[in-house]
């Protein structure tokens, strides 16, 4: 599956042709035309690698990136900027804010793919040298599912609703889990609810993704709205 990547510049020329570059070199690349927009979209999407201009109005690229950061979800998120202040003290401004990468317009797009590759590479490394120990559930992962269902919560009236695709049958306390994940709650927080252990809670949790076919919290709770199944 290729990275998903996503690419905010108010330059329409630029950010064409940027795009079909990174598309052509293996990557999925969603746009935004401003920060604003890719910070809506980043709502219900994690990409694996943000790639921003820093002239742009309303929100620059420095307080896109403060932005990020100050989220748990994008704290580790790779960052490159593309901007055509390439000065010393610019180059150091982006680094002081977070940034993982500045390129300087005009720009080699082999050059930013290079980048792209590396910082990709280097992501993964990391991953893989952490490891994932179930015991200790990746927190910015989970903050970001537990925001995209917020936000799916605040389009609720709009989902409209059809029948399951095929028979699903949940015991009383899987519908309780579901109920609650559909809340936004934490598994903490859904094991207090129910008196129960947090490990009780993910292998409910665990058994609602293999009876409902979905792999995360954010799926499932679309799929439970999509089909009344929270109540």
């Amino acid at each position: 599956m290729s990275a998903q990547l996503l690419l905010v510049d108010d330059e329409p020329g630029i950010r064409e042709a940027v795009k079909d570059y990174l598309q052509e070199s293996g990557f999925s690349v969603q746009v935004a035309s401003n920060a604003l927009e890719g910070w809506e979209w980043m709502q219900l999407n994690t990409p694996d690698l943000v790639i921003s201009d820093v002239m742009m109005p309303q929100v620059d690229g420095y307080q896109f990136l403060k932005q990020l950061r100050e989220d748990p979800r994008f704290q580790a998120l790779p960052v490159v900027f593309l901007t055509a202040k390439g000065m010393t003290g610019d180059r150091i401004q982006g680094y002081h804010a977070g940034v993982d990468a500045y390129l300087p317009k005009p720009f080699d797009p082999d050059e930013l793919v290079a980048i792209v590759e590396n910082l990709l590479a280097r992501r993964a490394a990391k991953a893989t040298s952490t490891g994932d120990d179930a015991e200790t559930p990746d927190l910015a992962e989970l903050a970001n599912q537990i925001a995209q269902i917020k936000a799916l919560l605040t389009q609720r009236n709009a989902i409209s609703q059809s029948p399951a695709p095929f028979k699903i049958d949940l015991t009383p306390r899987e519908q309780s889990v579901l109920n609650l994940v559909a809340e936004g709650l934490m598994n903490k927080e859904i094991a207090r609810r129910l008196e129960t252990s947090v490990r009780n809670v993910e292998k409910y949790v665990s058994r609602l993704f293999s009876k409902t076919g979905t792999n995360s919290r954010t799926e499932l709770v679309r799929f439970a709205l999509e089909h009344g199944l929270a109540k």
